[in-house]
């Protein structure tokens, strides 16, 4: 390859001054004061507008469609509608490339897209609030896929957003308040609507929710512009023509691995937290047919759930800090495994909400700690020089087993019952820890992570 010289040389000064900055920043700086930069204020509450429209088509509506009366293995099929998450790759490219007319002139490229797509978002929510599942099941799809198109366009920009604005000493940060920030959201979005639901019609509860969409929107006007922060971004994505938008992206991750040993990634990504989507689809169903109230669940699931999650996410990355990425990954797989077998025995306990604080505890702590370590692992695979577009794609195939994969799960509780439903969702885990471990011998962090901090300086057709 022309240049390889040049290039590996440039991979790895940056390497060593990305680790020095790494280290002298976290000697200079108390994490208080890291926490309280203005930049990463802003992080937290993208992470918010991020963590908001999830369980409004996905954990919050299979409760709402339990109580209006469709059936289990239904229930299950509106796993569907998350399916632009798997697919927002596809459309990645033209939100990373391409400019708005007026908007990115006021606004630059990013925060111009964050705001439109949010607009789209609010309109969904209220409007999928205003469907009737028990009479028009299929509209009620219709409308929560929408919700879930404009969340999985919002999450693309987001995720580009907070890796160009960050510095590199800043990233580890960055990611712990977007997953706070994600985590608020998904109480507001889930405990705060089952609290509502007791009180309101469920289609005020969605117009409430959408209104709270605003809270990104701020974010997104008030956030500083990673482009006129780094100009070098911009540089590096001058290029919006077909190959630089939609080939390169892939192109790149492909040539940098590997073909084989991209597949290997990709299935990697797409089995790592299967066992934990494949019994989230069915945590509210099982919730409500186990006798808890939307009160119960709001205070156990969504509030006490959600702070377990956020301690589990800094203890992740601690474990990440203490003993690298691959280590931790495998640790807290195991755990995010076997914490689905506190299911199999709630369903045996029944109706005990102080088990269930027990269960949801363990299973939390363990799915943050979990989240910590992929997130750290999605994120040192991406190239700078296509943020958005690549990041897109590792999460899309995560994606699929929270969605295609998933799908099933309704007609598997139906014929095998709630405690061997919960087994399974153990053992479906299992694939991904085999291939953790074979990459762990095989395929080691440092050939994976390999020429990620590479930026884009080609022209269209790959010329110099």
């Amino acid at each position: 390859m022309p240049g390889a010289a040049n290039e590996q040389a440039f991979i790895e000064v940056s390497l060593k001054h990305s680790l020095e900055k790494a280290e002298a920043g976290g000697q200079s700086k108390s994490a208080v004061l890291l926490y309280l930069q203005p930049r990463l204020l802003i992080i937290f509450f993208m992470g918010f507008a991020s963590g908001l429209p999830l369980a409004l088509s996905s954990a919050t509506l299979s409760f709402w469609l339990a109580e209006s009366g469709v059936a289990l293995a239904a229930i299950g099929l509106f796993a569907l509608v998350g399916t632009p998450y798997n697919f927002k790759f596809v459309w990645a490219p033209l939100i990373d490339r391409v400019p708005l007319p007026l908007l990115t002139r006021l606004l630059g490229r990013r925060r111009s897209w964050m705001l439109l797509i949010q607009v789209g978002l609010m309109i969904a929510i209220a409007v999928l609030g205003f469907s009737r599942p028990e009479a028009t099941p299929l509209l009620t799809a219709v409308c929560a896929l929408a919700v879930a198109f404009f969340s999985a366009s919002q999450d693309i920009v987001i995720d580009a957003y907070r890796i160009e604005i960050l510095d590199a000493d800043e990233q580890g940060a960055g990611a712990a308040m977007t997953q706070a920030g994600y985590r608020l959201g998904a109480i507001a979005a889930g405990a705060g609507a089952l609290f509502l639901a007791e009180s309101i019609d469920w289609s005020q509860v969605y117009l409430v929710m959408a209104l709270l969409v605003v809270v990104g929107m701020l974010a997104a006007v008030l956030a500083p512009d990673p482009e006129q922060r780094n100009p070098e971004l911009v540089a590096g994505q001058q290029h919006s023509g077909l190959r630089s938008m939609v080939v390169d992206p892939f192109v790149e991750f492909f040539e940098r691995n590997g073909i084989s040993t991209a597949i290997i990634i990709l299935a990697f990504i797409l089995l790592y937290k299967f066992g934990d989507a494949y019994a989230g689809v069915m945590a509210y169903p099982f919730y409500y047919e186990m006798g808890f109230s939307k009160s119960e669940v709001a205070t156990v699931s969504k509030i006490f759930g959600v702070i377990a999650t956020v301690v589990g996410v800094f203890v992740g990355g601690l474990i990440v800090k203490r003993y690298g990425i691959m280590p931790s990954l495998l640790g807290c797989g195991i755990l995010q495994m076997l914490s689905n077998l506190m299911y199999a025995a709630q369903s045996v306990a029944g109706h005990d909400v102080q088990f269930l604080y027990f269960t949801i505890g363990i299973e939390n702590l363990s799915g943050g700690m979990g989240s910590s370590a992929f997130v750290a692992y999605l994120s040192v695979l991406c190239n700078t020089a296509y943020t958005g577009t690549q990041f897109a794609l590792f999460t899309s195939f995560m994606a699929f087993g929270r969605t295609l994969l998933s799908a099933s799960s309704g007609w598997m509780v139906e014929l095998t019952g709630w405690f061997d439903f919960f087994l399974i969702s153990t053992l479906v885990a299992l694939p991904g820890l085999l291939l953790l471990l074979w990459m762990m011998r095989n395929l080691p962090m440092s050939l994976q992570a390999r020429e990620t901090v590479v930026q884009a300086t080609q022209g269209e057709g790959g010329e110099p």
